[in-house]
């Protein structure tokens, strides 16, 4: 059974999450991140319906999650594949009808096989990054990417801006 085509059968939380977790690698879809595992668990769901990721079971008894629950999901996977934070995915899929995530899903799909003309899918840095905060006054601070402190001068400089 397979909520991808569309059935309007009812699956339970555990179900939803292999269903999708079985999408994700027959499609190639993995969080890019770092942030999120591999697989969706049960845990995680109840996590998502908490915060406004998914929605609701459409009935109790422990079944209720069918198509838009399954898309909801997907989507999640294809925007974490992109690197965006769950606060930005919550942002951009929230309300949507089931016929704009069934869209995302096809657009998302073509996107992460290079099938259309958008940038390439976000990937990690090669190396670690290190981001440093140098302070300037009390209510600004430099945000650096280098491993180094910026020359004094150059500082001297920003505060001298700030102050202005």
């Amino acid at each position: 059974m397979s909520l991808e085509s569309g059935q309007t059968e009812s699956y339970t939380l555990p179900e939803l999450a292999a269903e999708v977790n079985g999408w994700c690698r027959d499609q190639g879809v993995l969080p890019s991140s770092g942030q999120a595992a591999e697989d969706l668990s049960e845990r995680t769901l109840r996590f998502y319906r908490t915060v406004g990721l998914l929605d609701a079971p459409d009935c109790g008894g422990g079944r209720g999650y069918g198509e838009k629950h399954f898309l909801q999901l997907v989507a999640v996977r294809l925007l974490q594949a992109r690197g965006l934070p769950l606060r930005r995915i919550r942002e951009l899929l929230q309300s949507r009808p089931l016929e704009d995530l069934r869209r995302i899903r096809t657009e998302g799909l073509a996107e992460l096989s290079g099938e259309v003309g958008l940038p390439p899918r976000w990937s990690p840095p090669a190396r670690p990054e290190t981001w440093r905060m140098i302070p300037l006054n009390g209510d600004f601070f430099l945000m650096s990417r280098g491993a180094g402190d910026p020359d004094a001068r150059v500082l001297a400089e920003i505060r001298k801006l700030l102050q202005s």
